[in-house]
């Protein structure tokens, strides 16, 4: 059997900050929103947010690929985020690679290719 879709879920506090967040950071596009339940679409990826989170952290796993991976941070930071790692280039890694926590405590990365 294969899936019809696959979602990535996050936590959410407080949906409207939530998905406002991503809508404002990332770029992403609404699918559906609601009080409990949204869901946010970067092309065929969607991300998902569940309501009643009490805001403490959560790592994730989520991870974004930017072209301007400081611009993000900027944007992370105006939209009330935390960047929890600067982005870094590691030895033998080809991308700058960063941490960041959202306003409802997921955490996540925020990476640039830079070959």
């Amino acid at each position: 059997m294969r899936p019809e879709k696959v979602k990535f879920m996050l936590l959410a506090a407080h949906m409207p900050r939530a998905v406002g967040f991503y809508r404002a950071v990332f770029g992403l596009d609404d699918i559906f929103v609601s009080e409990f339940w949204s869901e946010l679409a970067f092309g065929t990826a969607i991300i998902a947010f569940h309501g009643g989170h009490d805001g403490s952290p959560n790592p994730t796993g989520l991870s974004f690929q930017l072209e301007d991976v400081f611009a993000a941070v900027d944007l992370v930071e105006k939209h009330g985020g935390m960047i929890l790692e600067m982005p870094n280039q590691r030895e033998g890694e080809p991308i700058l690679l960063g941490r960041y926590r959202d306003p409802e405590g997921n955490e996540g990365f925020i990476t640039q290719y830079v070959g």
